[in-house]
């Protein structure tokens, strides 16, 4: 996990350098992101800032949302059923495990998938601008379960 306040203070960074508002909003969402674990969706994150500001709109967070996303500053991680999960903490390519019964996403540090970027680039000529890496299975939790 990143250091929140640094992801905190990069994103308000980032919303300075383009020219918008600091607003209480911004600077709570920016907040929960920076701070964000499991890669919440934008309902999750609605959810967390709903007591603070219950006037607060899911389309105002999810506008939100993306406005950090272009920046650079969030990872959005997209799945078919269409409820996307975003990483504040950690907004660059870096491999997930996701566990298919219950959602959970986990980061394991894997030291070698720089070296795995380049073999691939190598190997087919392209310029990697970007990558996505996901591990899909049961989690233990879900293991230990009973049926």
């Amino acid at each position: 996990m990143a250091d929140s306040n640094e992801r905190y203070e990069s994103m308000v960074r980032k919303l300075k350098e383009h020219g918008y508002k600091l607003t209480h909003q911004r600077l709570a969402l920016a907040r929960v992101l920076s701070v964000s674990e499991g890669h919440p969706d934008v309902e999750t994150i609605f959810l967390r800032l709903q007591d603070s500001f219950p006037t607060m709109s899911l389309a105002t967070v999810y506008r939100n949302v993306m406005l950090f996303k272009s920046f650079g500053e969030v990872l959005e991680l997209g799945f078919p059923n269409g409820r996307n999960r975003f990483d504040g903490n950690k907004p660059f390519p870096h491999p997930h495990v996701i566990c298919i019964r219950c959602q959970k996403i986990i980061d394991p540090d894997v030291g070698s998938l720089k070296d795995m970027t380049e073999e691939v680039a190598d190997i087919t000529g392209f310029v990697i601008l970007t990558h996505r890496l996901d591990f899909f299975g049961i989690c233990s939790d879900c293991m230990t379960e009973k049926v």
